[in-house]
């Protein structure tokens, strides 16, 4: 029978050593190295063929199996699983960007020789809780990417060119648009030749879209 080979890294002793008895256990699982810091996990790295990796995030008070894993993932083909016993969205994030391939909370031991199983097929579900954090934080990043680009284009666009845009958006002529500001069609051609030059743009049909998408018309329809 071929065994996943294993490499655990964790700094509390006792849990270290419960956790390797009860993964021992594991007909094809074998735990082929241990490390307690970042200067001996990559040494076994180098030393032993390893498969899949149980990686503690908080190895000396610091997150410094986030770095570990970027670092591994980057140089290897191993897997790795993050082990935790914290629940923090911002870990959860930071964990997958650096290349982990499941999120494991330590109390759920029982099961992470599953884990341990599906990150060796490269099957790895990921778990309801741990996949609403990781939605929660792509909607909040998406909601700061949005906040930056409206903040972008306010800063470009004069508060009078951009009502000229929402009128554009309604449909208005420029003439239109000249009769409700009470201006002549010259003084909104030159608002409007403003406008396309800032937003980069080929038409004014082209810069209310542009607005549009990020949002600003609807903030100012609301």
């Amino acid at each position: 029978m071929d065994h996943i080979r294993l490499l655990i890294v964790e700094d509390d002793k006792d849990w270290l050593r419960g956790l390797t008895a009860y993964l021992s256990m594991q007909d094809d699982i074998q735990v082929v190295a241990t490390a307690a810091n970042g200067d001996d996990a990559l040494a076994a790295l180098a030393d032993h063929e390893i498969d899949v990796v149980l990686m503690d995030i908080m190895l000396a008070s610091s997150m410094e199996g986030i770095w570990l894993t970027a670092r591994m993932t980057a140089s290897s083909s191993v897997r790795v699983i993050m082990l935790t016993s914290m629940e923090e969205k911002e870990l959860i994030f930071e964990a997958f960007q650096a290349g982990a391939v499941d999120y494991h909370i330590k109390s759920e031991y029982m099961s992470i020789p599953a884990a341990i199983r599906a990150a060796y097929l490269n099957r790895s579900p990921i778990n309801e809780a741990v996949a609403e954090r990781m939605r929660a934080e792509f909607r909040r990043l998406k909601q700061m990417e949005r906040e930056v680009k409206i903040k972008e284009i306010k800063d470009l666009i004069t508060p009078t060119e951009l009502e000229v845009l929402k009128l554009i958006d309604k449909g208005f002529t420029q003439p239109e648009i000249a009769k409700t500001f009470v201006v002549s069609i010259h003084t909104i051609k030159i608002h409007v030749g403003h406008i396309l030059r800032k937003l980069g743009v080929g038409s004014s049909r082209e810069a209310a879209e542009k607005v549009r998408e990020v949002g600003i018309l609807e903030d100012q329809d609301q």
